[in-house]
């Protein structure tokens, strides 16, 4: 059954947050000042188990025609045993694609066991190849080469594609935007330069900090030029661009100055079961206590259908110095 929200939309997509943790301290996220030694994450109880994800998960591919699940995080690589949860996930029927976001930290030694357990593809957080820039966003000192690595475990175990999401921010890694696009031209991945977002408040976000796509776009092309791709499939978020050579394409994703909300077909799961319609959501919707309260398939899939036509979110379409201010979730809470 197709369900469609207000705007007529329909659900496809399927964002699972599996953990509100993470071993980075990204400064456009999870900045430390923030996110200290004295921060309380979720208690593990108050995690949805991996039975209640799988539980979800059919329901919104069987019922209302989700065809794509991303596991997103915090660090999903960061729950334990997460492969066991990619392997249930990859059992349920009519499920076309499962996906995975990572800051790359444990992809080494973990996309095997992911490959081997379904997972089709893996999207890489990667912000610059300049080792001194690279510990300045993630601010705990990680090397870039231990992300490579990782990146080129997951493409032998057949997870590639491999694309890497690169946010960029004014006045931290802007200069790093050609030579990462350098670097994997040819590779067969595919770079995805993403603005700066006002996700959450944590990041004290500014315009001014928005390197706008088109700059990044004008950036690469000085020196490789480009030409435009049509999207893979209507709704695509992203815009792509090959290089006129023919070796390879970059993307970007300009949810500031170029939204895309009237596309969306986008809901997410947070690691304690509460549903958003949006990224910049102000609130979401408890669907764990449906879990364990002994609510049937039947009603939790009535819930969800409830939800999702009820949705008119269309936030950075209407982006304003007001609607920046309003409360809304962090990004390490709800996934990018």
């Amino acid at each position: 059954m197709t369900v469609t929200d207000a705007l007529a939309r329909p659900l496809r997509d399927l964002r699972i947050s599996v953990t509100d943790r993470c071993n980075f301290r990204c400064v456009y996220c999870m900045p430390r000042e923030v996110f200290g030694r004295d921060y309380e994450f979720l208690e593990r109880a108050e995690l949805l188990t991996f039975e209640e994800i799988e539980r979800l998960a059919r329901i919104f591919v069987g019922d209302h025609g989700v065809s794509k699940i991303r596991l997103t995080g915090g660090e999903p690589l960061v729950r334990r045993e997460v492969e066991r949860l990619v392997e249930m996930l990859a059992r349920i029927p009519g499920l076309g694609d499962l996906a995975m976001t990572t800051n790359g930290s444990a992809l080494a030694r973990k996309a095997r066991a992911l490959g081997d357990a379904g997972l089709r593809r893996i999207t890489v957080s990667l912000d610059s190849l300049d080792n001194e820039v690279f510990a300045a966003v993630n601010d705990v000192g990680f090397p870039v080469e231990r992300v490579l690595a990782g990146i080129e475990a997951a493409a032998a175990a057949g997870l590639g594609p491999i694309k890497i999401n690169m946010v960029v921010k004014r006045g931290v890694n802007e200069d790093s935007v050609v030579s990462m696009a350098r670097y994997f031209r040819g590779s067969g991945h595919i770079v995805r330069f993403i603005e700066y977002m006002d996700v959450g408040h944590s990041n004290g976000w500014r315009m001014d900090e928005v390197v706008p796509a088109a700059e990044i776009v004008a950036m690469i092309g000085a020196e490789m030029p480009l030409e435009p791709v049509a999207p893979n499939y209507p709704g695509e978020v992203v815009e792509r661009w090959r290089y006129g050579d023919g070796i390879g394409e970059i993307g970007v994703i300009a949810s500031v100055t170029r939204p895309f909300c009237g596309g969306c077909t986008r809901a997410r799961l947070s690691a304690e079961g509460k549903l958003f319609t949006c990224l910049f959501a102000v609130a979401g919707h408890d669907l764990r206590a449906l879990l364990r309260s002994g609510a049937s398939d039947a009603e939790i899939s009535a819930a969800i259908g409830g939800i999702w036509r009820m949705r008119e979110d269309r936030y950075s379409e209407l982006r304003t110095a007001a609607t920046a201010g309003l409360p809304k979730v962090e990004m390490s809470y709800i996934g990018g």
